[in-house]
C-alpha cells in the first residue's frame, strides 16, 4: 500500500510517496520517492499578494506530473496541502480550482495552526522526555510555527508570518518580530531548561552540516558558528564551494537567523532535529485517518 503527500510551500513544492508498513498492531511508513521542485511561490505572494500567471502555470505542470507519478506508483490515497504563500495570495482559491480541473488534484490551503498540527502528527511528542519542556520551532519560507510542549502536551502554540523567502523579499514586518518576541517571552518564561525541537528543510541541512550524531541536539553556539561560516561566503561560494543547492543557498541564512533569534529569546541552549516535515505529517495523517475508518 502506498500513500502520497504533497506540500506546496513558499520556497519549494514536494511530493513524498511512501510505502505503508504494518508491524503487528503498529502501522508505519518508509519513504519510497521524494521529489522537490523549487518554484518559490512566496516571491509572488509576499510582494504582489497574488501568484503570477507564469508561476501558476509552473505549479499546474508540477501538479500534473505529481498526479501522473502517483498513478504510476499506484498510490491509494493522497493529501495535498498549500501553506503560507497560497494563504496570502488573493488568487489562491482560483489556483486551487485550476489545479483540480487541470491536474486532477484536490488541494487544500491550510492555516498555520493546522500546518503545525499535521507536523505534530508524526508523533514528535511521543519521543519527548515527559520530564522536560520543549519549544518546537518550524521555519518555512513564509511562516514560523512555534509550540511549547510541557509534559508531552502542547501548552501554547502560535503561527507567525515570518519566513525565509519573506525575509529575502524584505516582506517581514518589524512589528511581527516584536509580537513574536513578546509571545515567546510570555509563554516560555516559567519553563526552566527549555530544549528546542527544530523542523524544516533548512534546519535539516544545518544539522547535516554540523555533523552531529542523529538523536543528539545541536547547541546554539554550534549553530551560530555554522551561521557565521555560511555568512562568510558569498551566495556564489555557498553554491560552488559549500555545495548547497541554488534555492537553498540563499534561504539558509535567514533560516539561521530565525532559529538563533527564537532560541535566544526563549533561552534555549540546545535543539533536537528529528528531520521530519509537513510531508511526513501528511503521510501519518493519512495512516491515522485510514486506520480509524
Amino acid at each position: 500500500m502506498r500513500y502520497g503527500a504533497i506540500d506546496i510551500g513558499s520556497n519549494a513544492v514536494r511530493l513524498l510517496i511512501a510505502d505503508i508498513i504494518q508491524k503487528g498492531k503498529d502501522t508505519g511508513f518508509k519513504k519510497n520517492t521524494l521529489i522537490r521542485v523549487p518554484l518559490r511561490l512566496g516571491d509572488d505572494a509576499f510582494l504582489d499578494k497574488k501568484i503570477s500567471p507564469a508561476k501558476a502555470r509552473d505549479l499546474i505542470k508540477t501538479m500534473t506530473a505529481f498526479r501522473q507519478l502517483m498513478d504510476v506508483y499506484k498510490v491509494e490515497d493522497y493529501m495535498a496541502c498549500a501553506t503560507s504563500a497560497m494563504r496570502e495570495a488573493r488568487n489562491g482559491a482560483d489556483i486551487v480550482s485550476m489545479v483540480k480541473s487541470e491536474a486532477g488534484i484536490e488541494l487544500e490551503i491550510v492555516e498555520g495552526q493546522k500546518e503545525a498540527n499535521i507536523i505534530y502528527s508524526t508523533h514528535i511528542a511521543e519521543n519527548l522526555d515527559l520530564n522536560k519542556n520543549y519549544l518546537y520551532i518550524d521555519v518555512g519560507g513564509g511562516s514560523t510555527e512555534l509550540s511549547v510542549f510541557s509534559g508531552g502536551r502542547i501548552a501554547f502554540a502560535r503561527s507567525f508570518p515570518i519566513g525565509t523567502v519573506r525575509m529575502l523579499d524584505n516582506a517581514d514586518a518589524p512589528e511581527t518580530w516584536e509580537e513574536m518576541k513578546q509571545w515567546i517571552k510570555e509563554n516560555t518564561r516559567k519553563y526552566k531548561n527549555l530544549s528546542g525541537i527544530g523542523t524544516g528543510g533548512n534546519i535539516n541541512k544545518l544539522f547535516r552540516i554540523s555533523e552531529e550524531k542523529d538523536g543528539k541536539p545541536i547547541s546554539i553556539n554550534k549553530l551560530n558558528d555554522i551561521y557565521l561560516h555560511l555568512r562568510s561566503h558569498s551566495l556564489k561560494e555557498r553554491i560552488s564551494v559549500l555545495g548547497l543547492n541554488q534555492d537553498r543557498a540563499d534561504v539558509i541564512i535567514p533560516a539561521c537567523e530565525i532559529y538563533l533569534t527564537v532560541m535566544k529569546w526563549a533561552s534555549v541552549r540546545h535543539m533536537y532535529v528529528p528531520r521530519v516535515g509537513l510531508v511526513d505529517g501528511i503521510i501519518q495523517t493519512l495512516i491515522d485517518k485510514n486506520i480509524k475508518s
